[in-house]
């Protein structure tokens, strides 16, 4: 095996939210997919939304990559194998190119991945070429794919554009504005593509939408220009298996879906058996071990979720058995005695645990965090857009936010259940992990 794979590869980033990463990243793994290539995709971040809309357009599972939460070997050992099977890798981006701690600049520069900007163009004409110098140059030997204009208004406005940037090899092109080519979006972020029938079709459009752009007319060997060499990942550490024979049964299902495909490959290292099971549609939870209640949007299925007798009653039984729940931001809110909605309707919910979750038009929660544990600590975030409201007598811990020394999110425990508004990162720490699935464990 070599000590390096080399492989084409392109970091999509933008000087901000919003300016249609998501969209141009789904278009050009789309195109090139249709034209024979082999492309895997990745998002920097933790990000859960924006992984099922790469995932149909790659027709590939999509994995994030971070260089705090997850890690950068964790980083160098995906990019590594990706290199192994694909014509080219791309990195969507979150936020804007600088932002957060750490940025994807600082990704981009670690594995020396070249960043394609993607410029909301469309209130703009000689400044387009200032913001792209500038993305270009803050940093000093950052790798530079060029830039690609989008929502542009015409023909003339894509010359304007292309005429303000100074170096002519920067240019790859102009996505001309269209509302087909918009997403649909709600207060966590973008609708998820498994839940919109016209989902693919979407993609499609996204994809025919870049045939023009300079980046449909390379082949494969011109892409070899992004070239970048992936090292061969240090000696992975030793996992014990400590969910050995150990079932775990996790719901998922439209208002249970922010589960990491990497963490489903982490319980499974740790010699998990995994089972899922719909929290909305199945009558009773399947024979297990534990039990997680991931995060999603219960707060959109309340009556559904409410409804489902049989499958309160099934969860009931488990608590009376004392399997172990681990539930975290929206699995917590469903166990709580209702969702209150942003404006004032009380929606009852299971029980399980006293107190209410109100949801709010602000944010209520945001960012990277982690918690200390006796096992070590266990890296993941937060976001989420209610607050809880309970008189629980027992706090275990809270969180430590890395932007600050502040506190983060409380962990709750009641009998076998534990809870909170932090999604984990179960690679992050593994024997954390499994004491979040087994019973008498000490946090």
């Amino acid at each position: 095996m070599s000590a390096t794979q080399a492989c084409p590869a392109i970091f999509i980033s933008a000087p901000a939210s919003g300016q249609g990463k998501t969209t141009i990243t789904c278009g050009i793994a789309r195109m090139l997919a249709r034209k024979g290539m082999k492309i895997r995709v990745f998002k920097y971040g933790p990000d859960f939304i924006d992984p099922y809309w790469l995932q149909m357009a790659s027709n590939h599972p999509v994995y994030q990559l971070d260089m705090w939460m997850t890690g950068s070997e964790y980083c160098k050992s995906r990019l590594y194998k990706a290199a192994q099977d694909a014509d080219l890798i791309l990195i969507e981006g979150a936020m804007g190119l600088y932002d957060g701690e750490p940025s994807a600049a600082e990704l981009a520069l670690h594995f020396k991945i070249s960043i394609l900007a993607v410029i909301d163009a469309s209130s703009m004409a000689g400044t387009f070429g200032a913001l792209a110098h500038g993305l270009k140059t803050y940093v000093e030997g950052l790798p530079w794919a060029g830039v690609l204009a989008n929502r542009v208004a015409t023909e003339g406005h894509a010359l304007m554009l292309r005429s303000a940037i100074r170096d002519e090899d920067d240019w790859n092109g102009a996505v001309f504005r269209n509302a087909d080519l918009e997403m649909p979006e709600r207060h966590l972020g973008l609708v998820i593509a498994d839940e919109l029938e016209d989902g693919l079709q979407r993609i499609e459009a996204f994809a025919d939408a870049l045939e023009n752009t300079e980046l449909a007319k390379m082949n494969i060997s011109a892409f070899s220009k992004w070239n970048v060499e992936f090292e061969l990942p240090n000696e992975l550490i030793s996992i014990k298996p400590l969910l050995l024979g150990k079932t775990i049964a996790i719901a998922r299902d439209k208002a249970f879906c922010f589960i990491y495909e990497a963490n489903l490959e982490a319980l499974r290292l740790l010699g998990a058996e995994i089972v899922f099971f719909s929290p909305m549609e199945d009558a009773q939870v399947p024979k297990c071990d534990a039990l997680w209640l991931p995060g999603g949007y219960p707060e959109l299925y309340t009556d559904a979720l409410y409804g489902n007798v049989a499958m309160r009653k099934s969860i009931e039984n488990l608590l009376n058995q004392d399997i172990p729940i681990w539930a975290e931001c929206g699995g917590m809110m469903c166990l709580f005695q209702e969702i209150v909605s942003a404006d004032g309707i009380s929606h009852p919910m299971w029980g399980f645990l006293g107190g209410s979750v109100l949801m709010q038009q602000k944010l209520g929660g945001l960012g990277a965090q982690f918690f200390e544990f006796d096992e070590g600590i266990l890296r993941g975030h937060t976001f989420h857009y209610s607050i809880c409201k309970t008189d629980l007598p027992v706090k275990i811990c809270a969180s430590k936010k890395i932007s600050s020394a502040s506190s983060g999110e409380a962990l709750y425990q009641l009998g076998p259940i534990k809870a909170s508004y932090f999604h984990a990162w179960f690679s992050s720490n593994y024997e954390a992990t499994a004491s979040l699935f087994l019973a008498k464990n000490s946090l």
